[in-house]
């Protein structure tokens, strides 16, 4: 299929297509004709793929977000035609791997369809190993604002990398703060005995 047909279903920009088979960053094979079209060998059709929703906010105080986010993957999904078999809500961190529910679904052998709304909704670090291991596994994982965060991805990971440290220091700092709080609770315990 053309190149402009493949963007169409895919949700984006045939420009930003365009951009990625430029710089070899397209992630189904393409090739030039000699006439300058741009073709697009087709996958096997997939859609007898069940349809997984993973959505994520990092803290409680997000869980408003979280419902936001989940029905505008939802709605995406409907749009497409693709019939959700489970949608995953999960609140933690994207700077770690301690998320029991994504856990959980990547040790499912059956391949599926990965529908998240941010790739920093699955993983802040590290999605372009999701983006190669997963299709390899027969999974497809649609991403439904790619292209909008292509251009700030170098400040975004910045600041991501700045925020994790300052919560692992703030969590060190908590955490000997409630160590000490305990220990004096229990020296003042031991002395009414």
């Amino acid at each position: 299929m053309k190149l402009s047909e493949w963007a169409k279903k895919q949700g984006i920009a045939y420009v930003t297509a365009w951009r990625w088979f430029k710089k070899g960053k397209l992630p189904v094979k393409a090739y030039k004709t000699p006439t300058g079209t741009i073709l697009v060998e087709q996958k096997p059709e997939i859609s007898n793929l069940d349809t997984v929703v993973y959505c994520r906010v990092s803290s409680y105080e997000k869980k408003d977000d979280l419902l936001r986010q989940g029905k505008r993957c939802e709605d995406f999904c409907v749009a497409n035609g693709w019939s959700i078999t489970k949608s995953i809500r999960e609140i933690g961190s994207g700077m770690n791997d301690s998320r029991k529910k994504l856990t959980k679904l990547l040790e499912s052998s059956e391949p599926i369809r990965l529908v998240v709304e941010h790739k920093d909704r699955l993983t802040r670090f590290g999605f372009n190993f999701f983006d190669v291991i997963l299709p390899r596994l027969g999974w497809e994982i649609v991403v439904i604002n790619r292209d909008a965060e292509e251009k700030d991805d170098l400040l975004k990971d910045l600041v991501a990398i700045i925020t994790s440290f300052c919560c692992r220091l703030y969590g060190l700092r908590r955490g000997k703060r409630k160590a000490r709080e305990i220990k004096q609770k229990c020296v003042e315990q031991s002395k009414s005995l």
